[in-house]
Parts: structure tokens; sequence; C-alpha cells
């Protein structure tokens, strides 16, 4: 029996059974404000290969690794801070406001949303994108670590790190998203 990573999406979510637009409509989310990528893929060509969890996700990873540093690097800037101004004003996409409150986010005190914050504006001047995890699975204290532990990297271990981290993302919302279908 096939694992569940390489069963078969449901049957209207599979890329070789959907045109350009229904696709983008069902997958151009995944990535963080960035529908581009499921684009990308659709017009490289998608067919039976892509039908699945593992097969969809490497296809639509490989377009943003494939992609020039500027696309990269403004996928990654798509990203909100954790804990950040956009979380406290409600103006998160719902996946992310989903995935930060998961991770108890939501539920900081009022001296870790004051670590989150210089936390925040460190890595913003080191960098210039903010800090970006998968948070599934994690607590906000793991969370803090890696954010601490990060800040040591060069620029371009943690753009590539972001790059990363943000194909797990797409993955688990592609994941949450077949599993709402089964």
């Amino acid at each position: 029996m096939a694992d569940h990573f390489s069963a078969p999406l449901p049957t209207h979510l599979r890329p070789s059974r959907l045109d350009r637009e229904a696709f983008i409509a069902r997958f151009g989310d995944l990535y963080e404000c960035s529908p581009w990528i499921a684009a990308a893929a659709w017009d490289q060509g998608l067919g039976p290969g892509a039908d699945n969890l593992d097969g969809l996700a490497r296809r639509l990873a490989a377009v943003l690794d494939a992609a020039d540093e500027d696309r990269q690097l403004a996928v990654i800037r798509a990203h909100p801070d954790l804990a950040g101004k956009a979380a406290l004003a409600g103006a998160l996409t719902d996946d992310s406001l989903k995935e930060q409150a998961g991770a108890g986010l939501d539920q900081c005190t009022p001296a870790e949303l004051a670590r989150f914050t210089r936390l925040n504006a460190a890595y913003q001047a080191r960098f210039a994108f903010p800090f970006v995890i998968a948070v599934k699975g994690r607590d906000r204290h793991a969370i803090l670590a890696a954010f601490e532990a990060r800040l040591d990297n060069t620029l371009d271990e943690e753009r590539r790190t972001a790059i990363d981290q943000i194909h797990r993302i797409a993955r688990l919302r592609l994941e949450s998203r077949a599993a709402e279908h089964e």
C-alpha cells in the first residue's frame, strides 16, 4: 500500500485534471502571496506525476529553487514577521493566522512579544528579510530558540534556510488541503 505522501491527491485536486485557472485557484496560495509559482509549474507541464503530494510538492519547489535571487527574496519577504505587527493587527493570510495560532504565538506573554519584536528587528537588520520557519509542531519557545540560533548564519545560509522552510510550509499547507478533501 502506498504511504500517505505518495498516495494520489483527491480527484478534484489532481493537477492533471485541472485547467490552468483552476490549478492556480487551488494551489496559488501554497507559497505566501506568490501565485506565480503555481502558474510557472502549470506552464512547465503537470502530468499524472504531479497528482500526488510528493510529485506536486517537488514540482512547485523546483520552480522556486530555479528562480533568480530577486524572485526568491520576494517570496521570503512575502512572509509576515512572527508575532509581529501584521499578526497583532489581524492582517495575516488565513494560512499564516492558523499556523501562528497553532504554535501558540497568539498567546505570547508581554515579555515574549517584546523578545519577538527585538529578534524580528535584529533579523531584519542583518538579513533584510523576515525570519521564516515552519511553525507547525513547534511551540513559541522552540521558535524563539531557532530564531536566536539562525541570527548567526551567513546571508547565503539564511536565504537557503528560509527557502527550505518556505518549501516545508507549502508542503504542510498542501497536506492540510488534501486531508480536508479526503
